[in-house]
């Protein structure tokens, strides 16, 4: 029975922390940020620069990345890209920490595919807790494409077939699952990860309302209440990008209290 506990104990204390890349030029917030990581089973690594970030990711990329906007010599979001860039880059989940609380940095920032947004100041705690939902949520082997999302059909509700077209036009909406990719009105839309995930289900069932905690849960593998404003923020990019298509439309219907649904007089 001792063996045994020796082992399991043993073997607990090999597990690797999972490595957290904390790009922050100021020190004080490293340093709390760094011990409540630390106190929380994760293995911080502290970088005050962008250019000390993209040498430690080359080395060894991270289970997650917490980005700065505001770092001294270069834009947070331009370094998120170059992260993304590199080898591995897309299969890290990262974070943007920023003094400014513009709603417009907001979109930009989950626009660009990161998983989220946390405006100063916040509480350490809540930052470690979405470290945490995210990792949980964004568990895959390094390198594997992201999880495809589930949709659960509803037996009992009809799926709602789109009316043909009329000859020699584009359909309104066509989705290529292989190629991830979904065109409006003959135009290919350039989504990001999570926006086509929102996009394909509402797309797939026309006319059904889905609530946040749907969409969180289908798209981002996590129904946290916290993360409701990713959805609308999401959901805010989306009709921006549509609207670009086309001006005089509004395919994504909002109903208050309750969540998003497809313009079913679009499809």
């Amino acid at each position: 029975m001792t063996e045994h506990l020796y082992i399991a104990v043993t073997i607990a204390v090999m597990q690797p922390k999972p490595r957290i890349l904390l790009v922050e030029d100021e020190a004080g917030i490293a340093d709390t940020l760094q011990y409540v990581l630390s106190t929380d089973g994760f293995a911080p690594v502290w970088c005050s620069t962008a250019a000390e970030a993209l040498a430690q990711f080359r080395v060894d990329p991270p289970a997650l990345a917490v980005l700065d906007v505001g770092l001294p010599d270069l834009n947070g979001f331009e370094l998120f890209r170059r992260l993304q860039a590199l080898p591995g880059g897309h299969d890290v989940p990262m974070i943007f920490l920023t003094a400014r609380s513009d709603e417009i940095d907001r979109v930009v920032g989950l626009e660009l595919g990161a998983d989220d947004y946390i405006a100063k100041p916040f509480s350490p705690r809540e930052l470690v807790a979405r470290v945490r939902t995210i990792l949980r949520r964004s568990a895959r082997p390094l390198g594997a494409p992201p999880p495809a999302v589930a949709v659960t059909p509803a037996p009992a509700t009809p799926v709602a077939v789109p009316p043909p077209a009329p000859p020699n036009a584009p359909a309104v909406w066509q989705l290529d699952e292989e190629r991830h990719l979904i065109r409006y009105h003959g135009r290919a839309l350039e989504l990001s990860r999570y926006e086509y995930g929102v996009l394909r289900l509402l797309v797939l069932r026309p006319g059904k309302v889905f609530t946040r905690d749907e969409l969180l849960l289908k798209v981002w593998g996590d129904d946290n209440a916290s993360f409701d404003r990713t959805v609308d923020a999401h959901i805010k990019t989306l009709r921006a990008k549509l609207k670009a298509v086309a001006p005089d439309c509004e395919p994504i219907r909002t109903l208050r209290g309750t969540g998003y649904a497809l313009n079913e007089d679009l499809t």
